[in-house]
């Protein structure tokens, strides 16, 4: 009998370890989704605040330099901190008194996007994009020419790539994967079309071009580069005067932290 107690005994031990190890294993995704980086509560969804602002978030889709989503945009959703996504309401009713509106191309960039981008520019093999976003730049200099960075300060939840629309908007057609590419640099009707008003460049164009008062840009493209950085300078947002799109709200709430919570609704639920 003790022999017979003591297997049985055994056989428990053994199934008690099996049936934690299986509850582990069953368990262990939904507290790695539990233990997910949550927005802090200064940071609220754009349409929260204005839903009349247009969103094309580019880094849900394929249709930007690295070719494919990228890391960390799980929804097209636009993050801001509040006093940045306030103030951009703000040039938003100046601008629609004009007949004119915001879109967002970017906002809240979480730091595994930036690690993506960093790994992209590393891979000099992968060029599928080239054509369109950087056509005159070799890919070895991305790092060197100050295109691609180890931080953003879009992770620092202020700083938002925009551009201005004519009310009424038209639809802007879908990008393709494997379409054939035009220049990010090419006049308007060539590029690939977007439903802005003239800028000069596509977005996330790298080339210099894009440097808001580059001196080859003038008329009405000249007009329309003003009229966004004038709407948006009287809201407190400064430009990078590297790229007409880049704007960055004064004073950042957080100047010195880089946030790595997802792009998705569940980031800021309860705000």
């Amino acid at each position: 009998m003790t022999r017979l107690a003591s297997a049985v005994r055994a056989v428990a031990t053994v199934c008690t370890a099996l049936v934690c190890a299986v509850t582990a294993t069953v368990t262990s995704p939904v507290a790695q989704a539990a233990s997910e980086p949550k927005a802090p509560q200064q940071f609220v969804a754009l349409r929260s605040v204005d839903p009349t602002i247009l969103q094309e978030m580019r880094y849900t889709t394929a249709h930007n330099f690295v070719g494919e989503p990228v890391d960390g945009y799980r929804q097209p959703l636009c993050i801001l901190t509040r006093p940045a996504a306030r103030a951009l309401h703000r040039a938003q009713v100046r601008l629609l008194r004009q007949g004119y509106s915001l879109k967002v191309y970017d906002c809240y960039r979480p730091q595994r996007a930036v690690d993506h981008f960093v790994r992209w520019a590393g891979d000099l093999r992968d060029e599928r994009m080239k054509a369109e976003f950087y056509p005159l730049v070799d890919k070895t200099r991305l790092f060197a020419d100050g295109y691609i960075a180890a931080k953003s300060g879009h992770s620092r939840g202020s700083t938002v790539d925009v551009t201005i629309v004519a009310l009424p908007a038209r639809p802007t057609r879908p990008y393709v994967p494997g379409e054939p590419l035009v220049s990010c640099s090419a006049p308007r009707e060539e590029r690939f079309p977007d439903n802005s008003v003239d800028m000069g460049t596509g977005f996330d164009c790298f080339d210099t071009l894009s440097h808001t008062d580059d001196p080859r840009v003038g008329g009405v493209q000249r007009a329309n580069r003003r009229l966004l950085k004038d709407a948006l300078a009287a809201q407190g947002f400064v430009n990078l005067p590297e790229e007409w799109w880049h704007f960055t709200y004064k004073p950042e709430p957080f100047p010195d932290t880089y946030f790595d919570f997802p792009v998705a609704r569940r980031s800021v639920a309860g705000h």
